[in-house]
């Protein structure tokens, strides 16, 4: 989930001493609806019949004093996420807040969670008032968008429930994103998204590809309804992906469309965390996705019963880590970078990668997706490549002008302006 951002802070983004981030999910994959994209449901295969999906008292605690001691920085954000966090009701958060609370003195402690907004009423919403949590909401546009996949487990559509959500928390001012997702139908309706968000007051959005290959023989005798993640060093041999799946080269139109007007009306007033990550890395910052970060491994996931995988898109037994109620959480997020899982990531780029004009800007994307094979044969091609092609390559004179006003001290929403004419950089007054 993106965290809340603006263009002219981005440059100091990287700065900080590099840390750890963990996906908790305390109540594993249980949900109270069921989208038809969705990976995690499969999850209840790689448990026990009689599983109890819901972390103790013991594995939480656990996990608040590991997370928080092994963070280097000043700032330790936690990510609650699911399934449905909010099934585990308001108590299991209340002890989320008191367990932090005797590490306040030493660090800034920030909470953040990802719901669907089906249960979020008055009393949910005041509790993350005061207690300053940001909330990031799945919303994937307009009502028929939306509703074409995620649908509650009657098969009914689920807008009206997740807006009458958003609306609460806009009621109580809770600082909230949307997660929309992008699936093959909704690519082909780029403005049609966008707008919607604007006209409904949504200010922070970020888009997320919906990317799945269909079960082969060996996901599908463990119970699992996608194919496995790309190993990266193999061709793989099942590329055949779900029929909600983008396709790539319209992906890329997709966020071509959108940004093309935001960059001339919405600077400065929508941020959109996919063009963000875009302008830091054109202005030399790491990543502050893992998906386009030169390496991954120090973002790992953490389920109910505090077992610790190396990522949340490699919740398999293969990428199993540890447990926090026996292993130390630094330790197991530097056998995760130290053994492979970090550098495997941009050691086994293809040359088509390596030699990309782009490349800064995506370091190949999410492991998960690379099962594509280049235009030479090579495998570890993103599945998306051709569309984040296009788009990088379209926005880099947008990105230029705006690195040059940041750069000279200037809002980056300047270049609604520049669009229109040359670029010329006044100084503030004062300035030399």
């Amino acid at each position: 989930m993106a965290q809340k951002q603006s263009s002219n802070t981005l440059a100091d983004k990287g700065r900080a001493r590099q840390g750890i981030h963990v996906v908790a999910k305390p109540i594993g994959p249980v949900c109270n609806i069921q989208c038809d994209y969705c990976f995690y449901l499969e999850k209840h295969a790689l448990f026990a019949p009689n599983e109890r999906y819901r972390m103790s008292d013991e594995v939480l605690a656990a996990y608040i004093r590991q997370y928080i001691e092994s963070q280097p920085t000043p700032v330790v954000e936690f990510l609650w996420q699911g399934g449905e966090p909010t099934l585990l009701g308001l108590d299991f958060f209340r002890k989320v807040v008191e367990l932090q609370a005797p590490y306040r003195q030493h660090k800034e402690i920030r909470n953040s969670l990802q719901t669907n907004g089906m249960r979020l009423d008055d009393q949910w919403c005041e509790f993350f008032k005061d207690n300053d949590f940001f909330i990031g909401v799945s919303l994937d546009g307009p009502e028929a968008i939306h509703d074409r996949y995620r649908k509650d487990r009657r098969g009914k559509g689920t807008f009206e429930r997740v807006m009458k959500g958003i609306r609460l928390l806009q009621k109580h001012q809770v600082e909230f994103n949307a997660l929309a997702c992008v699936g093959r139908e909704t690519a082909y309706q780029p403005l049609e998204v966008y707008r919607f968000f604007k006209q409904a007051g949504i200010k922070y959005i970020q888009f997320s590809p919906v990317v799945e290959r269909q079960p082969d023989e060996e996901t599908s005798a463990l119970g699992l309804w996608f194919a496995s993640p790309s190993t990266l060093e193999k061709i793989e041999p099942n590329t055949e992906v779900t029929p909600w799946t983008v396709e790539p080269e319209p992906y890329g139109d997709f966020l071509i469309a959108v940004y093309e007007e935001w960059v001339r009306e919405d600077v400065g007033e929508m941020f959109v965390m996919n063009f963000e990550w875009a302008l830091t890395a054109w202005m030399g910052e790491p990543s502050p996705v893992c998906i386009f970060s030169r390496q991954c491994g120090r973002a790992v996931a953490m389920e109910h019963d505090g077992s610790v995988f190396a990522c949340d898109h490699y919740v398999y037994p293969d990428y199993w880590l540890g447990n926090v109620l026996s292993d130390d959480l630094a330790q197991m997020v530097e056998r995760s970078v130290a053994e492979g899982f970090g550098p495997h990531k941009e050691r086994t780029l293809p040359r088509w990668c390596r030699e990309c004009d782009v490349l800064n800007a995506c370091w190949g994307g999410c492991p998960k997706h690379r099962f594509a094979t280049s235009p030479d044969g090579e495998p570890g091609l993103h599945y998306l490549c051709a569309g984040y092609q296009k788009f990088f390559r379209h926005i880099r004179k947008y990105l230029r002008a705006m690195a040059t006003l940041l750069e000279n001290g200037l809002p980056a929403s300047y270049v609604m302006q520049a669009i229109e004419g040359p670029l010329v950089i006044r100084k503030p007054d004062g300035a030399s």
